[in-house]
């Protein structure tokens, strides 16, 4: 790892360490919580999940956050508190069994898979978007489903489908500055630029796997993530510059070496408090340094969180597939 990543990677895990009794929903002081907890778990599930790298060592880091999920995945209540949030809890039910640690007693989990209506696991009704997140899912829970496979979805992901303005023209509002393009009007709506992200996770499993685009395909989901990821340093837009620097390495870039994701990293140092936190998704939305130990985590833990996965995925290396 470069220093800047290094940084990154030690103060984000060491504050997410330190701070796992606001994921835990049943501890002391949960009752005043005002962050969705369950999403907030799952969120830690998920970079557990995707912690160990081919041919990557466990990272002993997160030892303390897997034993609290370990704790979380055999209290039967905890599926719960996924019905608190009801537009999304039958992708949290999914989630849930999908990250499930290994080695527990998975009985909560296939009751949980088990009260999932049938035409939640099947394409009907859904954007390409949700299906491939429902097939990211479901093939990890060992779900039954209906989902098309990804070789029928990636031609209509946002990677393909969505489009931008040329950077710097008179619709942007964007100059160049250092080689980079910043300004005021994204190339991109915050919806799509998380889209964008989003989509390339569920294709590319985090780096582990092919996305299936190619040729003039990549070439445009590239170029939308330098347009997008130039606004967001620009802007000081944490939390999505960092999903687009994992993004970058999704499409098969090695983006230390691309002038966007080495700006986006040194943005986020910068960014970075002295006890590793990244305080907020943005400048113009990050906490107080007078705000309360429970506001300053539900302001802080998402963003700190999708730092310290993208250090890890950065510094996995290339799987062999994976060409430039």
């Amino acid at each position: 790892m470069t220093s800047s990543l290094d940084q990154l990677s030690a103060g984000t895990l060491d504050w997410l360490g330190a701070n796992l009794d606001h994921f835990d929903p049943y501890a002391a002081d949960a009752g005043t919580a005002t962050h969705h907890q369950a999403k907030a778990v799952l969120e830690l599930a998920l970079l557990c999940h995707c912690s160990p790298r081919p041919g990557g060592s466990r990272d002993e880091r997160l030892d303390g956050a897997r034993a609290l999920l370990r704790k979380l995945w055999q209290r039967p209540e905890f599926p719960r508190l996924f019905d608190a949030h009801p537009p999304s809890a039958p992708t949290y039910g999914l989630a849930y069994a999908a990250l499930a640690p290994d080695g527990i007693d998975d009985s909560a989990c296939r009751a949980t898979l088990g009260r999932l209506a049938p035409d939640f696991l099947s394409p009907a009704g859904k954007s390409p978007l949700k299906r491939m997140e429902i097939r990211f899912y479901a093939d990890k829970a060992g779900a039954d489903h209906t989902i098309e496979p990804y070789a029928e979805l990636v031609g209509q992901s946002p990677l393909v489908t969505l489009t931008a303005a040329a950077p710097g023209s008179a619709a942007t509002g964007n100059v160049v500055t250092g080689g980079v393009v910043t300004g005021g009007v994204a190339p991109l709506t915050d919806s799509e630029g998380y889209s964008l992200t989003h989509a390339a996770f569920f294709l590319g499993d985090y780096g582990r796997t092919p996305t299936g685009l190619y040729g003039d395909a990549l070439a445009h989901a590239r170029d939308l993530v330098r347009r997008m990821l130039d606004h967001c340093v620009g802007q000081d837009r944490w939390d999505l510059a960092a999903e687009l620097v994992i993004t970058q390495f999704i499409l098969g870039l090695d983006p230390l070496r691309t002038p966007s994701g080495a700006a986006a990293v040194e943005c986020l140092v910068r960014a970075q408090r002295s006890d590793g936190a990244i305080p907020g998704r943005s400048a113009a939305l990050m906490a107080s340094r007078s705000a309360q130990a429970g506001a300053f985590f539900r302001k802080a833990y998402h963003t700190t969180l999708v730092t310290a996965l993208m250090t890890l995925v950065l510094s996995s290396g290339r799987p062999s597939w994976h060409r430039d």
